[in-house]
C-alpha cells in the first residue's frame, strides 16, 4: 500500500491514449482547483499516487472538455507505468528535490564525475526521476569527448549495477558490437549462428537503432520475436548455445535503453557514452570475450584511424579496468554493406547469405568470415590462421543456416520479413563509374522513407563503389510503406544529387 499525502485532493484516472514514447506525462484541466492549490503549471514535475504505484511524471494542461472537473488524463507511458484502470482514485503531490541534476549541472559547466555521481544519475534516470529535457541535458553534457577514461569507466559501471547480470557459470561466452555508422553491416544473425553451430555460447543482446535505419534488434524482429523475458533468453541459450534478443527486453542496463530512446531523438551517439553503452551491454550479458567492429570511411560515424585509434585505445583501457576481454577489428567504412539498408531489406541479405544464394552479396559475406574467423580464433577454438577457413566450413555447408533457424524457432517461430507497397528507383543520369556513396546520406534516405519504424521501409542498393553503370541504370530503389514517406526521401534525394558520385575514371576502391 502506497500512503498518500493528507488532505490531498483525490481525483479520478482516465487513459487519453496519447503516445508520448518512454516519457510519463499526466494531464490536468487549466482551471484544476489542484494546480492552484499545490502550485502546479504546466511542464512541472508531479509525483502521482494511487493505492499501490506512485511515480514522477511531468504535466501538461489541457483546455476545452478534454477532461471533466475532478478528473486527470494519463499518457500511455504513465497508465502503464502505475497499472491504472479506468476512474482509478489518484493523488498529486511535490516531489522531493532530485539532488543528482546539481551532478549533472557541475558535468555541463566541465567539472569531471566520479563514480558515486554518476551511479547517483543513473540510478535517479531508472527510476524515472529524470524528464526528457534532463536526460537530454545529461547525454549533452557528456557528449563531443567530454569523458575521460576514468569517467567512462565509472559510468559503465553504474550502468551496469543498475539492472539484472546474468552469470552464465562458463569461462567463456563470447560477443561482438559494431560501432555503427555503417548501413547495411547487418552482420550479427550470421556471425553468431556461425559461432553456436561451432559448439560457442553466444547469448547476444542489441539494441534498436539509435541514429541509424535499422539496429540488429529491428532486423531480427522481422524474422522472429526477439522481446524475450530473461527466463526465455535463458532457455533458449541452453537450446541451442546462442540467441538474438533485443536487451531493453531483460533489463540488461536499462538506463541505456533509456538514454538510447532520447539519444535517438537528438540525433547524438557521444564516443564516451557509445563505449559505456556497449560494454554494459556485454558485462551485463555476461560475455567474457567481445570482438569491437570499428568501420572506418570518410561518411562513416568513425571517419579516420586516428579517431579509430583513439576509440580503439579507450575500449580497450575501460575494458580492462572492468575484466572483459576485447579484441578491436578495423573494417572498411567507404560504402555501405550488402544490399539492403532497413530492417526487412537487410533481414533479406542476412537470410541470402545464410542460405547460400548466389545472389546473396558477397561484401557482406565476406565481412561475416572476416569476424567470424576473429572470434574463432580470439575463444582459442582454433589455431591462429585458420578461423576464416572453420567459419566458411560451417556457412558454406548449410551449419549456420541449421543453427539460425533453431534459434528463431526457439525464440517464438521464424516468420518472412515483407514487402513494402511504394517504389522509387534511382536512375544514373549519364555513363561513369561510382566513386564515392555518402553513408550518412543515404541513412538519411532509408530514415525519411520510414525506417526503422516502418520494418519494410528503407535502401535496396544495385551499384558499389568502382561500378560502371550507364544511362537510366538503377543506382537503388526507395522502399516505404506510405506515399508521403516516399515522397519525402525523394524530396531529399533530390536536393542531394551528392548521395552517389559518379566519374569517368576507373576508381582505385
Amino acid at each position: 500500500m502506497i500512503s498518500t499525502p493528507e488532505r490531498a485532493t483525490t481525483l479520478q484516472a482516465r487513459r487519453l491514449g496519447i503516445d508520448t514514447r518512454q516519457e510519463p506525462i499526466i494531464y490536468l484541466r487549466a482551471d484544476s482547483p489542484v494546480c492552484r492549490s499545490e502550485g502546479f503549471s504546466a511542464l512541472s514535475r508531479v509525483l502521482v499516487h494511487t493505492e499501490h504505484n506512485k511515480i514522477i511524471a511531468t504535466l501538461n494542461i489541457v483546455t476545452g472538455e478534454m477532461l471533466r472537473r475532478g478528473q486527470i488524463g494519463f499518457s500511455e507511458s504513465a497508465w502503464h507505468r502505475l497499472h491504472l484502470n479506468t476512474d482509478d482514485h489518484v493523488w498529486l503531490s511535490h516531489p522531493r528535490p532530485v539532488q543528482s541534476l546539481s551532478h549533472v549541472r557541475s558535468k555541463v559547466y566541465g567539472h569531471q564525475l566520479n563514480k558515486q555521481q554518476f551511479q547517483e544519475i543513473i540510478n535517479d534516470i531508472v527510476d524515472g526521476r529524470y524528464a526528457d529535457v534532463h536526460i537530454a541535458a545529461f547525454i549533452t553534457a557528456c557528449g563531443d569527448d567530454k569523458l575521460n577514461d576514468t569517467e567512462i569507466t565509472a559510468l559503465t559501471q553504474a550502468m551496469i549495477d543498475s539492472g539484472s547480470r546474468i552469470d552464465w557459470e562458463q569461462p567463456l561466452v563470447i560477443d561482438k558490437h559494431c560501432v555503427g555508422g555503417l548501413p547495411g553491416n547487418r552482420t550479427t544473425p550470421i556471425v553468431v549462428s556461425i559461432l553456436a553451430a561451432s559448439g560457442l555460447t553466444m547469448p547476444k543482446t542489441s539494441s534498436r537503432a539509435i541514429t541509424s535505419p535499422a539496429g540488429t534488434a529491428d532486423t531480427m524482429e522481422t524474422m522472429t520475436d526477439v522481446s524475450l523475458t530473461l527466463e526465455q533468453m535463458k532457455q533458449v541459450v541452453k537450446q541451442e548455445g546462442a540467441c538474438l534478443a533485443w536487451g531493453g527486453s531483460v533489463r540488461l542496463s536499462p538506463s541505456d535503453d533509456i538514454l538510447i530512446q532520447v539519444e535517438r531523438a537528438l540525433d547524438i551517439d557521444s564516443e564516451g557514452q557509445l563505449i559505456a553503452s556497449v560494454l554494459s551491454k556485454k558485462i551485463a550479458a555476461g560475455a567474457t570475450h567481445v570482438l569491437i567492429d570499428i568501420p572506418v570511411g570518410p561518411t562513416a560515424k568513425v571517419r579516420s584511424q586516428e579517431a579509430a585509434d583513439k576509440l580503439a585505445n579507450s575500449f580497450m583501457t575501460v575494458s580492462e579496468r572492468l575484466g572483459i576481454k576485447v579484441q578491436i577489428l578495423y573494417t572498411d567504412g567507404s560504402q555501405p554493406v550488402g544490399n539492403g539498408i532497413g530492417p526487412t531489406l537487410e533481414a533479406k541479405d542476412v537470410m541470402a547469405v545464410l542460405q547460400n544464394d548466389t545472389d546473396a552479396p558477397q561484401d557482406l559475406k565476406q565481412r561475416v568470415l572476416t569476424m567470424a574467423g576473429a572470434m574463432l580464433e580470439m575463444s582459442g577454438t582454433v589455431t591462429a590462421g585458420t578461423g576464416i577457413e572453420k567459419a566458411t566450413t560451417i556457412l558454406e555447408t548449410g551449419l549456420a543456416w541449421k543453427k539460425f533457424a533453431a534459434i528463431c524457432n526457439a525464440q517464438g517461430g521464424m516468420k518472412q520479413p515483407g514487402e513494402a507497397s511504394y517504389l522509387f528507383k534511382h536512375m544514373a543520369e549519364e555513363k561513369g563509374y561510382v566513386s564515392s556513396i555518402d553513408n550518412r546520406l543515404l541513412a538519411q534516405v532509408a530514415k525519411l522513407a520510414g525506417a526503422p519504424m516502418d520494418l519494410t521501409a528503407g535502401v535496396e542498393i544495385h551499384a558499389k563503389l568502382g561500378q560502371l553503370v550507364h544511362p537510366q541504370d538503377p543506382l537503388f530503389t526507395i522502399h516505404a510503406e506510405s506515399s508521403g514517406e516516399l515522397n519525402y526521401a525523394v524530396d531529399f534525394l533530390e536536393s542531394h544529387p551528392e548521395i552517389i558520385c559518379l566519374t569517368t575514371e576507373v576508381s582505385d576502391t
